[in-house]
């Protein structure tokens, strides 16, 4: 990408669109398109045709997305599949329609099967059953993928799929009915630290594996894939077999109860971690092959323990004063 060029990023205010944002602006990147969901909504086919065929950017990061974890997936599976459905569909097919040079479609690891074999390659996409507390957001990314390919044969597009594993970092979501695994586990140790509570309830067993990268890591790493040189974006658009997609992630996996009690450790939580096996548990693994992407040079620079004291940082300064004053306002009425 030119340091001149045009660069619309879709859901700039989320987790992994922001990350986008400090990575291309500390890049040098200075035309940055941004939109809020006030501004433009992206399920508007015609807004959305509208906004890229006046602004004309050379190249798109569509990280907007309706996210969330298990609770929320599995309340509310037609929200998940619909809104998601309709993002993808309209940003990718208006890009097309815009004339984008490359476009980068942010998807996630659960688009492999439940019981897919450890590591995931990328060509394990659609060879097996989905976990069903998430399939309806894995469905609609999964599309997503299947249209950047379409596109891309048929139109000869350079739309590529960015399969990011679990992520965490500044500007997650605290909200306990519909957080990730980090950022839940981050808000209940220090309520319970701040509140003189003994214990904290974790789903599940505790045993499930999971990987963990840093937003900014995963920002630099979608950076890195809409500057490939030519030849190796066209090597990985060729395959006939594989999707056009490029796993990211750091290539280890930890239980949920050595995160929990990594996380515990940095909250200064000292009380008793007790695992509520009532509780879904989810897919037993998800760990990424992440060879295609360490071929072409790109290598995550932030642990997991360094990623989870910047992301306590983060929350401690701007989540959870709020926190606290909106508990006390809610005892006060």
């Amino acid at each position: 990408m030119e340091r001149s060029a045009k660069i619309y990023v879709a859901g700039h205010t989320g987790l992994v669109g922001s990350a986008l944002v400090r990575r291309l602006q500390t890049g040098g990147y200075s035309r940055l398109l941004l939109r809020s969901h006030s501004q433009l909504d992206l399920t508007d086919c015609r807004a959305v045709c509208q906004f890229l065929q006046t602004e004309r950017p050379e190249y798109i990061f569509i990280a907007a997305a309706k996210v969330g974890g298990i609770l929320a997936n599995s309340t509310y599976p037609a929200d998940f599949i619909r809104q998601n459905l309709v993002i993808a569909t309209n940003v990718i097919h208006e890009a097309y329609g815009s004339g984008v040079k490359r476009l980068v479609f942010l998807g996630s690891s659960c688009i492999y099967p439940k019981h897919a074999p450890q590591p995931m390659k990328e060509e394990y996409m659609l060879t097996g059953p989905l976990e069903p507390t998430n399939r309806s957001y894995a469905v609609a990314k999964i599309a997503g993928i299947e249209m950047c390919w379409g596109y891309n044969r048929q139109f000869g597009t350079c739309f590529l799929g960015a399969m990011p594993t679990s992520l965490f970092g500044p500007g997650d979501r605290y909200d306990l009915d519909t957080s990730h695994v980090i950022p839940a586990l981050l808000r209940k140790m220090h309520e319970a630290k701040v509140n003189g509570a003994t214990e904290v309830v974790v789903w599940g067993s505790g045993t499930p594996r999971r990987e963990f990268l840093y937003s900014d890591d995963a920002a630099d790493a979608c950076v890195f894939l809409m500057n490939l040189a030519q030849e190796q974006l066209e090597k990985i658009l060729s395959e006939d077999a594989i999707p056009p997609i490029v796993n990211v992630g750091c290539g280890q996996d930890i239980t949920i109860r050595e995160l929990a009690e990594m996380i515990a450790e940095i909250v200064g939580f000292q009380g008793r971690l007790v695992y509520d096996h009532s509780k879904p548990d989810g897919t037993p693994r998800k760990l990424l092959n992440v060879d295609r992407l360490t071929a072409l040079g790109w290598v995550p620079r932030i642990s997991l323990r360094e990623g989870l004291r910047n992301a306590f940082q983060d929350f401690s300064k701007n989540i959870a004063p709020h926190a606290h004053r909106d508990s006390v306002s809610t005892k006060l009425r």
